[in-house]
């Protein structure tokens, strides 16, 4: 039993003790000291007025950890107040002496019980009686009260009763619990998830099981006290083990601040100092909430565990909940009450840890049985079987102390049992059924709460309680003068002694402990595992370690990368494992060099999945068996497995090793106490979870059994067994030194890779104990001092492998009690071990030198460009395969990739070049390049090579040709070549300057050219760039100071020096204003030149003027050229030559083109030549309008007018003069009140009104249509005159092709593989919004065209006139003007709009370092994809194929050629690039112009020919622009992995050329296959299978060429065979070509009489509403898709006789001269084919005569056959004519054929 024991304590000012019973300490239990802080936490004070007595109970913890529970009665005693007299003299003037008026203050004194057991209720009567003794003068002696108090003894547990009478009348029942284990809540639990709510509580919950800082705030000690109560209770079955202090007093409050985890209660009187605290959880118990801080995370129940508590307990809590939404509740559901509520909960929480550690005692190791069980618990095995490796929750709750001390609680197997270990032995089965049904889990719980309830409260019916309160008169203490009497302590200690004499004669109590066998519980489960088709891998992994042993080596090779893929599942690699030990006889398995190879190649691939904690125990079994597989090398040389597999994290982890020491220890223990030989007990070794032995009986069961017999045996045998035990460890300990020194010291000890690679130097990590070694710490510090020395390296691997073994040795002995002579022992022992292994290394290592290498794939040289040139030399690499799947195998096929080979840096591409891995594709050749200036990104990745075990790093290159590289560098790359070659890259990707890209270093000697001091040969063209650029500096002025080398201003300064300068005039030199007539020599050079340019022969083709003399000039032409411009000193991104309207003098230009941004003023690009409309490009306005310009005060006043007229004078081309005076009338005056703003956000797809993306029609339907339509940024709304109308389109700024380009990028070619379906492509696509994009441009670009078409002009107005602009423009007149769709007017395009009128290639394409962070933004790309797009809508209106296309998006960013790099004309003339094409030719084989290059290959291959172009006269295309009509360019999707991109021609050749060399030697294998297998992105289609009409044409050549004849040029040839006939067979032209073509007329018909009509109306009206009599649209143009319905070269209906005895039949009857074959439908509009007569198989057709049922009244010459190989088919068709007409066709057909 226990005693209770009493102190008094009463104060003023600090708390002093006045008398203590019993005076000495007891012998159990010291005094604690400082109690009188804990009986007024908030500080003594005096008050003036007498407060209510107060009781509450705190807690203390001794040194030994024991728990003191200290109660706390405290009442009110008066004193006469001395400060009276002194407190009228102040009178009133101090407020705070207010307090002190009464002439009494009252003074605090309380009375203390300490004791070691809990009973609040029991305490509280009892101090109040005392209490009442004294206020009521009770006829009773308080020191026989205090007497009887102390001498009270109460059993400890075990579910007794006990009355008890302190003799002043009184009598209490205590009972105590039956199971001492359970905390006593009371109703504490339910209490506080009443104050804090669930989700609060479970925070707390989790974060004190984390280890995390508690603190709660209340304003009553009591609840504090309770609220900590509680929470203990709910952690059962952990104890805390941190500070715990419930009530915390106010002096104390420094404690909050410690570093250790605690749970303390403070009265919320000292809230703001508790503020501070930056890492305490704070739970307000009055307020209900829990703070958590920014920086405290705390981990939460894994899911579904939290979601599932978190039910059950609102189902305790609130039973309501559930059917509140019930039409007939039940009628009570009210909660339980508080008592069992409480139970309730607490029975949550104990099914919540049955879950958590269910199959705990599987992974317990019994290191020790005698003198003391010693276990320790094998954390990774645990969370490896319940798959909860990742959860932080439960990693850190197993890391924990609470843990520690739970395994050292419960571990024992022969102990007492308590309701938690029945729980988790016999219920979890049933746990794990009911998990999901919340209802069952809640009957459980109630269970659970029952078994509890009655724990705490054995003998449920008492009411004997007797207890005494104080009369209410004397409660509140008005007539108590007298003051706590001072008590008689010799009276007291007379009755404590009595007491304890009469002990000693009583007999001991003695409460009988069961002890028995902890039962285990069902195994952990595999619960995490699904086994779900993995028999076939480990088939596979079977069957290939069966070859091995075999020797059947080739088979094995096959099956190797099957193996290697199937090894990354767990079963597979247990499988191997089992698999091995097969075969390994003896300990020992002996492999010639193959087999060692792939088995250590195997082991690898198991290891490197493996986490460094090992917990599925693949490593501890693997760990055998490397030391039982080698290899003979020599004379008496033997290379183990070990010294192969060491790079892999888990042999350094400490906590590995101790785990698997232990698993040994045990199952060597278990053997000593079966008595079995050992030595059969040694080959199996177990698993860590027991799982070898679980067929007799477990290590824990043997255990209890020894641990009951233990006391029945005699001293000799108990000492022998201890012995046996020690003995046993201490071998193991010798046992596992060796084995960590196998695997810790590297085969080549001279190079120190291991502890650098791994944690072996570093401490913290590799610790599992909870006190960190000194010896490891000392460790640490030394390996840092000694590494530096280049002598000491060697030893350097030597010390720290010592070292780190002796601290496994330190541990593992300790923890398992080894003595500490053995221990000695061992620690001399680990060196020579060490020292011994590094010998017979050193042997090995040398002997493995000498093995051949293993063969690596020669490294293939890739063939170069003429004038390309090495960077660096081949290194080494991998590629690794991406998320591309066809050259994976994934498809189908064997994999391409990972393949093996170089990467070369050139100084125009970077390329791979190498063989697959896979045996069975070997002997291809894979090759990826791009060219080094499209690279976008560039990130280096650590890659894990599927068939060799070690992680290498690699780099991951995209580039903008849609190409991905992700190598791998070999081991014998060093590191610090990886980086040069970065470096390099970078170099190369970003030049200094434009002149270091390689279209200007090619040709030109092996250095870097950046100065470019050249001798010019051209003399004159020198000096006219000088002129050029000397006049525009002069003109602007001081900015730009030529500096010696070269820097293009910033674009900031440009588009701001015409601001800078002077407002109203703009100080032009007047020199550059001189006309043709007086311009110096050079001058005329230039002029000459500048005629020359695309732009200018564009313009006389239009006749948009020329540039002859002003006299002969006509001033009847709306336009002319001006040269106002040529020296670029006007807008220094336009070209020289501008068109603008006749009357407009140069003067007035240069005033006009402030108002535009980058001073690019609207000029006109384009005339229609029916209706002589005009498109004009300019950039936006400036942003403050164009209104407010004209208004700024110091602007001319002829401004705004002169604006006006501009326009005027374009819109009325024919007459100007009256464009200035009518110009008011020209249009109504209320035009802008009818324009609709919608419009533009209409066109920039926002809303569209009809499902597929066009506006509506009435949108546009316009009482009058404008002269010229403005199509402008929103801004511009407000500057509509009313001459024209400005329509405000939102276009795609810069930034949203960039992000959009990155996202297509991503989704066409993705870096990994992936399974989720938000990455499938098709969704990635979308989402790249790059369609949407182009459907845009192309919207706005129809648009135009309508309206030109219509005869308005159209001015583009956006951003600042180089990018959106730019391809509006050039779609608008490649669909208006056929000229454009041919080879040489899209050059001409290309070249007037994006080269002469300046968008920025450089800029954009980010080709020199000062653009690299503008980042890349494809806008040309853009438009060639926008004229794919309608390329593939009309294929008979380009001259040029699709890869054409192609070449010129790969080439735009190669920068192989000069023709797309610098941002403008002017820039061009500055360096010289302009004109020097025609100037000079250096060096012949360097093409520098792309165009010139396609001319030269035009002439040789049709390659960029389109067969199919047969123009239509004038035609305008109109193409269908919804993003259901947009195909995604194959540019972006395709690759050639045998040769790399098709683009370069010259390397396309040479390749061609080395494989027709080498098959001249004879060839023995027999008759060749004509058949060759295509592979999708291995293979370049259009080279393996070209069309038809290519493969003639190089039949044609190659057929001349045996001849010995000259061969024509393939250009000639075509054009002689393409005549009429052959052409409109060829496209089928006999009806159908023109209907897509003839749209534009049914438009007219369907038109609504409006003066613009849109084809975005139409399209929307003829995809929705086929007008009659014509097919719908869709199949308009699908003759090219060769859907059948459409080739017809004759059609009509014959009536066809069917088998015997059915009826003839009317069908249509199709002839297809192309396919060859007559088709026949059911009827005309018909679409599916009926049936097909091979024309092939046709023998004869003959007049036939009439038969039976045979149609009425026919003509008997209508009737034919027509006899096939197969079967006679008789027809008849309407007349003899008809028949006659059908016969002559098809034998037209034949004899063609």
């Amino acid at each position: 039993g226990s005693k209770l024991k009493d102190g008094l304590v009463v104060g003023e000012g600090l708390g002093r003790i006045l008398q203590r019973f019993p005076e000495k300490d007891w012998e159990d239990s010291p005094f604690p000291q400082g109690i009188e802080l804990f009986c007024q936490p908030s500080g003594w004070q005096l008050v003036p007025e007498r407060q209510p007595a107060s009781f509450f109970v705190a807690v203390l913890t001794d040194i030994n950890s024991e728990r003191h529970y200290c109660a706390c009665f405290t009442f009110w005693e008066g004193l006469d107040n001395p400060q009276k007299a002194k407190a009228s003299e102040a009178d009133e003037v101090d407020e705070g002496l207010a307090v002190v008026q009464s002439a009494q203050v009252f003074a605090p004194k309380s009375l203390v019980l300490v004791s070691r057991l809990d009973y609040t209720e029991v305490f509280r009567n009892c101090l109040g009686l005392i209490y009442t003794v004294h206020v009521d003068g009770l006829p009773v002696p308080l020191e026989t009260v205090i007497g009887n108090l102390l001498t009270c003894i109460i059993p400890i547990a075990g579910g007794s009763q006990r009355t008890i009478t302190l003799g002043a009348g009184d009598r209490q029942v205590i009972q105590t619990p039956i199971d001492d284990a359970l905390p006593v809540s009371g109703s504490t639990v339910a209490q506080l998830f009443r104050q804090l709510g669930i989700v609060n509580v479970l925070y707390l919950f989790c974060a004190a099981l984390t280890e995390h800082k508690i603190l709660f705030l209340s304003s009553s000690y009591q609840r504090l006290t309770d609220a900590c109560r509680g929470l203990l209770a709910i952690m059962f079955p952990l104890k805390y083990s941190f500070t715990y202090v419930p009530i915390l007093p106010g002096k104390l409050l420094e404690v909050l601040s410690t570093p250790t985890p605690f749970i303390i209660g403070v009265n919320s009187f000292f809230r703001s100092e508790t503020q501070e605290l930056l890492d305490v959880i704070i739970a307000d118990l009055d307020g209900g909430t829990v703070t958590i801080p920014e920086c405290v995370h705390i981990s939460l129940l894994p899911e579904p565990l939290l979601q599932q508590t978190q039910t059950v307990l609102s189902m305790v809590l609130d039973p309501e909940l559930e059917v509140a939404d019930h039409a007939f509740p039940p009628l009570s559901t009210q909660p339980s009450a508080l008592k069992i509520q409480d139970k309730e909960i607490r029975g949550v929480f104990l099914w919540l840890f049955a879950r958590l550690f269910q199959g705990y005692r599987w992974c317990l190791h019994i290191i020790r049985i005698h003198p003391e069980p010693v276990i320790r618990f094998h954390k990774a095995a645990f969370l490896g079987q319940r798959s909860l490796t990742e959860d932080d929750f439960l990693m850190k709750v197993l890391d924990g102390m609470a843990f520690a001390g739970f395994v050292s609680e419960r571990g024992p197997p022969y102990r007492a049992t308590d309701l938690f270990d029945d729980l988790v032995a016999n219920h979890v089965e049933r746990i794990r059924q009911e998990e999901a049904c919340p209802h069952k889990v809640l009957n459980h719980v109630k269970e659970l709460a029952e078994l509890l309830f009655k724990n705490e409260n054995p003998y449920p019916a008492v009411a004997m309680h007797k207890v005494q309160r104080p009369s209410e008169n004397n409660q509140s203490g008005v007539n108590n003068p007298t003051p706590f009497p001072v008590l008689d302590d010799v009276a007291v200690q007379l009755f404590i002694d009595h007491a304890a004499a009469k002990l000693k004669t009583a007999p001991p109590v003695v409460k009988a402990e069961l002890k028995g066998m902890v039962p285990s519980g069902p195994p952990l489960g595999e619960n995490g595992i699904v086994m779900a088709n993995s028999a076939r891998r480990l088939e596979v992994v079977r069957n290939c370690i069966t070859y091995i042993f075999e020797n059947k080596m080739l088979e094995a090779k096959k099956l190797m990368p099957a193996v290697l893929r199937a090894l990354k599942g767990r079963a597979a690699r247990i499988c191997l494992t089992q698999e091995l030990n097969q075969h390994v006889l003896q300990n020992r398995a002996v492999l010639d060099d193959q087999q060692f190879d792939y088995i250590v190649r195997m082991m690898n691939c198991t290891l490197q999945d493996c986490s460094h904690i090992d917990e599925h125990g693949i490593a501890a079994a693997l760990l055998p068996l490397v030391t039982a597989f080698c290899r003979k090398m020599g004379a008496g040389i033997t290379q183990f497995a070990y010294s192969c597999v060491q790079e892999h994290m888990v042999w350094t982890t400490m906590q590995f090793w101790e785990a698997m020491f232990y698993s040994d220890v045990q199952s060597h223990i278990r053997a000593l106490y079966l008595e079995t030989e050992e030595g059969e007990q040694h080959n199996n070794s177990e698993q860590p979870d027991g799982s070898g032995s679980r067929r007799e009986i477990s290590a824990l069961e043997l255990a209890s059994e020894q641990s009951r017999l233990w006391p029945t045996l005699s001293k000799e045998l108990q000492t022998e067994r201890v012995q046996k035990e020690e003995s046993t460890v201490f071998s193991q300990a010798i046992h596992y030194a060796n084995r960590m020194s196998y695997l810790l010291l590297p085969l080549d000890t001279s190079k120190n890779r291991l502890l650098r690679s791994s944690g072996l130097g570093d401490v913290e990590s590799v610790s599992n104990s909870y006190v960190t070694n000194s010896i490891a710490g000392s460790m640490a510090e030394s390996y840092d001092t000694e590494s530096g020395f280049e002598d000491a390296e060697s030893s350097d691997v030597a010390n720290s492998v010592v070292r780190f073994i002796n601290r496994f040795v330190d541990k593992v002995c300790n923890e398992s009690g080894v003595t500490n002579e053995h221990l000695k022992a061992l620690h001399t022992m680990i060196p020579d071990i060490v020292q011994m292994h590094i010998e017979t290394l050193d042997a090995v290592h040398r002997e493995s030198k000498r093995l051949p290498p293993i063969q690596k794939p020669k490294l293939l040289r890739p063939t170069l460009l003429p004038g390309e040139e090495l960077v660096m030399d081949g290194m080494r690499v991998h590629l690794i395969p991406d998320g591309r799947e066809e050259a994976t195998g994934l498809m189908g096929g064997p994999p391409l990739l990972p393949a093996e080979g170089a990467i070369f840096l050139t100084n125009y591409r970077l390329i791979f070049k190498g063989t697959p891995n896979d045996p069975l594709v070997g002997e291809q050749v894979v090759t990826r390049s791009f060219p080094i200036a499209s690279l976008t990104k560039e990130k280096r990745i650590s890659v894990t090579i599927p068939m060799d075990q070690f992680v290498q790093e690699g780099l991951q290159l995209r580039s903008c040709t849609f190409q991905l590289m992700k190598i791998a560098f070999d081991e014998e790359v060093a590191s610090d070549l990886a980086e040069v070659f970065r470096k390099h890259m970078h170099k190369l990707r970003y030049p200094q300057h434009v002149q270091g890209t390689f279209a200007f270093t090619v040709g030109q000697c092996g250095k870097m050219v950046v100065e470019h001091k050249t001798k010019d040969k051209n003399q004159s063209l020198r000096t006219l760039s000088k002129n050029l650029v000397k006049s525009a500096k002069r003109t602007i002025g001081r900015q730009y100071v030529t500096k010696k080398k070269y820097s293009p201003p910033t674009w900031e300064n440009r588009s701001s020096f015409q601001s800078e300068l002077d407002e109203d005039e703009i100080s032009v030199d007047q020199s550059s204003l001189t006309l043709s007539s007086t311009m110096r020599s050079s001058d005329r050079q230039t002029m000459s030149n500048v005629v020359e340019r695309a732009c200018c022969r564009d313009y006389q083709r239009l006749g948009l003027g020329t540039l002859s003399n002003s006299l002969t000039r006509s001033k009847n032409e709306p336009f002319r050229i001006s040269t106002v411009n040529r020296m670029y000193t006007v807008c220094r991104s336009y070209p020289g030559l501008l068109i603008v309207p006749q009357s407009i003098p140069d003067t007035t230009i240069q005033r006009i083109c402030r108002c535009y941004r980058q001073n690019r003023f609207p000029v006109v690009c384009w005339r229609n030549s029916r209706t002589k409309a005009v498109l004009l490009r300019s950039a936006g306005l400036h942003a403050k309008g164009v209104v407010g310009f004209f208004k700024s005060p110091n602007a001319p006043a002829s401004g705004k007018r002169l604006y006006s007229i501009y326009f005027r004078l374009i819109i009325n081309r024919n007459d100007p003069l009256m464009a200035v005076e009518h110009g008011k009338g020209i249009r109504g005056s209320g035009r802008l009140s009818a324009y609709n703003p919608d419009v533009g956000t209409r066109l920039a797809g926002k809303e569209s009104p009809q499902s597929n993306g066009g506006p509506g029609e009435a949108l546009f339907l316009r009482q009058q249509k404008a002269y010229l339509y403005i199509i402008g940024d929103k801004a511009q709304l407000k500057d509509s005159f009313q001459q024209w109308e400005v329509v405000p389109i939102e276009v795609c700024d810069v930034r949203q092709v960039k992000n959009s380009f990155k996202k297509l990028m991503k989704a066409c070619v993705p870096s990994s593989s992936t399974t989720d379906p938000n990455m499938s492509f098709l969704r990635c696509l979308e989402e790249s919004e790059w369609m949407a994009l182009l459907h845009r441009v192309l919207q706005v670009s129809v648009l135009v065209v309508e309206l030109l078409d219509t005869g308005s002009s159209v001015m583009v107005s956006l951003e600042d006139g180089w990018d959106v602009t730019t391809q509006v423009v050039s779609l608008v007149q490649l669909l208006s003007d056929p000229y454009y769709r041919t080879f040489d007017g899209f050059r001409l395009l290309v070249e007037k709009e994006w080269l002469s009128f300046g968008h920025r290639f450089s800029h954009r394409g980010a080709q020199t370092l000062g653009s690299q962070n503008s980042g890349f933004t494809p806008v040309f790309l853009q438009f060639l994809d926008c004229v794919h797009q309608i390329h593939l809508q009309f294929p008979m209106e380009f001259e040029f194929s699709q890869y054409y296309l192609k070449f010129l998006a790969y080439h735009y960013v190669s920068n192989r050629f000069r023709t797309f790099l610098l941002d403008s004309d002017y820039e061009r003339i500055e360096l010289g690039v302009l004109y020097e094409e025609k100037g000079e030719r250096r060096s012949p084989q360097v093409c520098k112009s792309v165009w010139d290059y396609i001319d030269r290959l035009n002439k040789k291959t049709p390659v960029f020919y389109n067969y199919m172009f047969s123009p239509e006269d004038d035609e305008v295309l109109r193409p269908y622009t919804f993003n259901s009509n947009l195909k995604v360019w194959d540019f972006y999707m395709e690759e050639t992995l045998s040769e790399g991109p098709s683009y370069d021609w010259e390397l396309r050749g040479r390749q061609e050329r080395v494989a027709e060399e080498t098959p001249e030697r004879p060839d023995s294998s027999g008759p060749k296959s004509q058949r060759h297998i295509v592979w999708p992105c291995y293979d370049s289609l259009s080279k393996v299978v070209p069309d038809a009409i290519t493969k003639l044409l190089q039949d044609l050549q190659s057929l001349e060429a045996e001849l010995g004849q000259t061969s024509e040029k393939w250009k000639d040839t075509w054009d002689k065979i393409k005549n009429p006939s052959f052409s409109s067979s060829l496209l089928m032209s006999s009806n159908l070509s023109h209907q897509r073509r003839s749209q534009g007329v049914y438009l007219q018909e369907s038109g609504v009489g409006s003066s613009i009509n849109l084809a975005l109306d139409c399209e929307a009206s003829a995809t929705s509403t086929p007008a009659a009599g014509r097919p719908s649209t869709s199949t308009l143009y699908s003759q090219f898709q060769s859907t059948e319905s459409e080739n017809r070269s004759f059609e009509g209906i014959l009536f066809k006789r069917g088998a015997l005895l059915k009826p003839w039949k009317p069908r249509w009857f199709v002839l297809d001269k192309t396919k060859h074959q007559l088709r026949y439908y059911e009827s005309r509009r018909d679409k599916e084919c009926k049936g097909v007569i091979e024309l092939a198989e046709v023998e004869s057709v003959i007049p036939g005569t009439s038969a039976m049922g045979a149609p009425k009244n026919t003509e008997e010459k209508a009737f034919f056959d027509l006899k096939t190989t197969k079967r006679v088919y008789n027809f008849c068709a309407q007349d003899s004519m008809n028949a006659q007409l059908w016969m002559d066709s098809v034998q037209s057909c034949l004899s063609d054929a």
